[in-house]
């Protein structure tokens, strides 16, 4: 199943910048290989982090002011954003590993913090 969305100009703020938990961006073409070996990484991410996280796609073709905005020059590249931020840019294949990775670290800053237990008397 494929959990990775492909999101527009129009939607990127919504989605991307205003989002509450991270975001991992894909900046891909369909006419590029490694965007294609990628893909199959994405998707398993994308369902493991699903509660806290989300991994999107935008075709640089179809949106070459996204893709000029955040300085893309060469797909893919993968942008991590949180709280309206690029956190991390990778360029080119990266590992599942890597990605996982840094994806735990700013997930674990993204989530709220543990309740204290309150005393209950009755």
């Amino acid at each position: 199943m494929n959990d990775v969305t492909e999101i527009l100009g129009e939607n990127f703020a919504s989605e991307v910048l205003n989002a509450r938990t991270p975001v991992l961006v894909d900046f891909y073409a369909p006419w590029c290989g490694p965007c294609k070996m990628l893909a199959p990484i994405l998707d398993g991410l994308a369902a493991e982090f699903a509660r806290t996280a989300k991994i999107v796609k935008v075709n640089v073709d179809e949106e070459p002011d996204l893709a000029y905005r955040f300085r893309v020059t060469s797909v893919p590249t993968l942008k991590l954003f949180y709280k309206g931020e690029v956190v991390e840019t990778f360029v080119g294949l990266v590992s599942a590993r890597t990605l996982k990775t840094r994806l735990k670290e700013v997930a674990a800053t993204s989530a709220p913090a543990e309740p204290e237990p309150q005393a209950c008397f009755t």
